[in-house]
């Protein structure tokens, strides 16, 4: 063994390289991620401040949320983003989640959905040495340079806008950056992948919608649509899109997540899937066993009618005798090396859908795992330039793109159709 490991030394030298400086998977991370932050394309965290705190954020501290447990909430678990683990995740932008419940009836979609932009921008002045608004790529670039975490809005679901092109621009004017077409539901001009679809993809008014976006410069996000939805805003979008928290579908079947078909145009349109950490839509294992479970569910509530403790003590029994699967960080991933071998390295990026979910992947249980996401992918072979272009390259190249485009379009007037009734 002496004598091998003297001529692989030997060989090493030979061809001009020295085994004692081949980066490990980890030194290769770490380095793309000092030159490359993350940004990160969802995080749910404003909502948890309404959930939690109804808005009134006088006295929470977001330099560390890890003791904001409380078993009387009902998620119970503590907050998974703060400050500090931002900092250890290597976060550098953050597109955060205005997002309010597609239950809502619209017009209260739009007051919750200002509210939920008021509270994400006083958090945000509370923060100044750590977080700064941005508004586009070069907001974005600029707090990174300074060490600060750029921080943009999204809102997760057309039902935030009202079917008015008005408050769509509105929004924007106020500072989001980002539109999900749809959230768990249809919209009036949208399908949803949830939902029994309605419309066949999007509608006239759907389309005239994107076209708006595209002419103000807000990123079209093709999260929670249907399939449909996805390959008709293809056709009719003329700047890249945005799947700002998503999985590849071939390797989890949720429909939630892209199909390679889609994935495959994505290319054409210079779009990017940004990988979700959900385990539902991460791990195939885990969408069975939910599925599994959910099926359970409504058996023992077909047996014990009327009876919600008998229900409740069956569930019990199940959950003991069918834990759910592990969630990893290799799962994750799959998902990343799928979109790379369909789509292409161009195409990818991250949004974990942090404080939206009960937990993230075993390892990267909340923002401040993304370091270990990175090893892996080191590991699995990726290079430190591509890796950099997963963390943030690639999404500022869709931002820089899409104000391209709005900038192009300046003097082309507003849209002024209304949704038919």
């Amino acid at each position: 063994m002496a004598a091998f490991g003297l001529m692989g030394v030997a060989g090493a030298l030979l061809l001009g390289t020295s085994p004692l400086a081949a980066k490990t998977p980890e030194q290769v991370a770490q380095s793309a991620l000092r030159a490359a932050p993350v940004f990160d394309g969802h995080n749910d965290a404003p909502i948890q401040l309404r959930a939690r705190y109804r808005n009134v954020i006088d006295g929470f501290d977001f330099t560390d949320t890890r003791d904001t447990a409380d078993p009387g909430a009902p998620q119970g678990r503590a907050m998974h983003t703060d400050l500090a683990r931002l900092r250890q995740g290597h976060v550098g932008a953050q597109f955060w989640s205005v997002f309010v419940s597609a239950d809502l009836p619209e017009p209260q979609a739009v007051q919750a959905t200002l509210e939920q932009i008021d509270v994400t921008k006083r958090l945000i002045a509370r923060y100044p040495r750590d977080l700064q608004l941005a508004l586009g790529a070069r907001d974005v670039e600029q707090a990174m340079r300074q060490g600060r975490i750029a921080s943009l809005m999204g809102m997760e679901g057309g039902h935030s806008i009202g079917s008015s092109l008005g408050v769509l621009r509105q929004m924007y004017a106020l500072g989001v950056r980002y539109m999900t077409l749809t959230h768990a539901k249809n919209t009036p001009w949208a399908d949803s992948a949830t939902d029994a679809p309605q419309h066949g993809g999007l509608t006239d008014f759907g389309r005239t919608v994107v076209r708006e976006m595209n002419r103000l410069g807000m990123l079209v996000d093709l999260a929670h649509v249907s399939e449909q939805t996805m390959l008709d805003t293809l056709e009719v979008a003329r700047a890249p899109v945005i799947f700002s928290h998503s999985g590849a579908r071939a390797v989890n079947g949720h429909a939630r997540n892209v199909p390679d078909g889609v994935l495959e145009k994505l290319r054409a349109n210079g779009g990017i899937v940004m990988v979700v950490a959900l385990p539902a839509y991460v791990s195939e294992a885990a969408r069975q066993w939910q599925a599994a479970r959910a099926g359970e569910e409504a058996r023992l509530k077909s047996l014990w009618q009327g009876q919600p403790d008998a229900v409740a003590a069956g569930l019990v029994a199940w959950d003991q005798a069918h834990p759910q699967p592990a969630t990893t960080i290799s799962d994750m991933a799959d998902h990343i090396d799928h979109i790379c071998t369909v789509a292409g390295i161009d195409h990818i990026g991250i949004g974990g859908d942090y404080d939206g979910m009960l937990s993230g992947p075993a390892g990267m249980e909340d923002v401040a795992g993304y370091p270990a996401l990175f090893t892996e992918l080191a590991r699995r072979g990726y290079a430190r330039a591509d890796l950099e272009k997963i963390a943030s390259g690639n999404i500022l190249r869709v931002m820089r793109a899409a104000e391209r485009y709005a900038a192009a379009h300046r003097g082309d007037p507003p849209y002024e159709t209304l949704v038919p009734d």
